[in-house]
C-alpha cells in the first residue's frame, strides 16, 4: 500500500441497525474478510427490538475492531451514522448498512485509488441483490467524475460504496431526516468544489428489500423534491428544471 507515511491508513466503517438480526452477521463477516486489515466498524443499533445487538455482541467478542453503540430511543439512520462518526478515529470513512455486504477487495481497492489519484471522495458500482442473497442486477455504469450539478439532476451514488477522507474533507455530519440523508451529505461535499470520483467495479452487494424507504418510487420523487426545496432551498422554476431531469432519467432506468 502506497501512501505518504507508507502505512495503511486506518477506515473507520459506520453502520447503522436495526432489527437486523436476520442479515448484521454476514455484513459484519464480509468486513472481517476484507483483504484490507486496518479497519473498524461501528454499529449503532437504533433501539432494535429483535436478536440484532446480542448478535453483534457475539463478533464483537471474537474481534475486537467491531464496536457496538446501543441507542435507548430510535431516531433513524442519519442520527445513528452521525453517532458513529463522532466516534470514529479513523482517517477514512466507508458506509455500510446492516443489510448490505462489501466484496473482499473492497477496502484494499478503494483506498488505494483514493491514495494514488490524492482525493477526498470515491464510490464504486454494486451488485443489487433479493433477501435471498440472489444477484438481480448490477448498478448502472457511473461516471469516472461526478459534480454537484450532475448529482442534482441524478444520484447515482450507492451509500454502501461511498469513502470519504476526513483528513481533507473535516468532519462530516448527515442532516437528520429520515431518508436521503446520504444524497443530502454528498450534495454538500460537491458544493463545496469536490468531485466524487467513480470505481466501475462492483465491489459492494446492496439488498433490495421492498419494505424499504428507498423501495417506494412515488415517495422517492417526493424525498427529492423535498432536498431541492427544502435543503437546497432552491426556487419553485429551479426545482421543476431539476426535477424533471431527475424524472426523466428515473424513467429510463425503469424502462431498460
Amino acid at each position: 500500500m502506497n501512501s505518504r507515511n507508507n502505512i495503511q491508513p486506518k477506515v473507520s466503517v459506520i453502520t447503522p441497525s436495526y432489527n437486523s438480526e436476520r442479515y448484521i452477521g454476514k455484513t459484519i463477516e464480509s468486513v472481517i474478510n476484507q483483504t484490507y486489515q486496518n479497519w473498524e466498524m461501528i454499529i449503532v443499533d437504533d433501539a432494535s427490538s429483535d436478536e440484532t445487538v446480542p448478535l453483534i455482541n457475539q463478533y464483537k467478542k471474537e474481534d475486537s475492531r467491531i464496536h457496538v453503540i446501543a441507542l435507548e430511543e430510535n431516531k433513524g439512520a442519519a442520527n445513528a451514522r452521525n453517532v458513529a462518526i463522532q466516534q470514529s478515529e479513523g482517517r477514512f470513512i466507508a458506509f455500510l448498512d446492516s443489510d448490505d455486504e462489501w466484496m473482499a477487495e473492497k477496502l484494499q481497492k478503494q483506498i488505494q485509488f483514493m491514495l494514488e489519484k490524492d482525493i477526498a471522495f470515491s464510490h464504486t458500482t454494486y451488485w443489487v441483490v433479493d433477501q435471498s442473497n440472489q444477484f438481480l442486477n448490477q448498478s448502472e455504469k457511473i461516471a469516472s467524475t461526478t459534480t454537484y450539478k450532475d448529482l442534482l439532476k441524478q444520484n447515482t451514488i450507492g451509500c454502501l460504496t461511498v469513502m470519504l477522507d476526513k483528513e481533507k474533507l473535516g468532519q462530516v455530519q448527515m442532516v437528520d431526516i429520515r431518508a436521503r440523508q446520504d444524497y443530502v451529505l454528498w450534495l454538500e461535499i460537491t458544493k463545496n468544489g469536490n468531485l466524487a470520483y467513480g470505481i466501475n467495479e462492483c465491489l459492494a452487494k446492496y439488498r433490495e428489500i421492498s419494505s424499504s424507504l428507498s423501495s417506494n418510487k412515488w415517495n422517492m420523487a417526493k424525498l427529492n423534491w423535498q432536498v431541492y426545496r427544502d435543503i437546497e432551498k432552491f426556487s419553485l422554476p429551479k426545482s421543476l428544471w431539476y426535477f424533471a431531469h431527475f424524472a426523466v432519467n428515473k424513467t429510463r432506468k425503469y424502462m431498460k
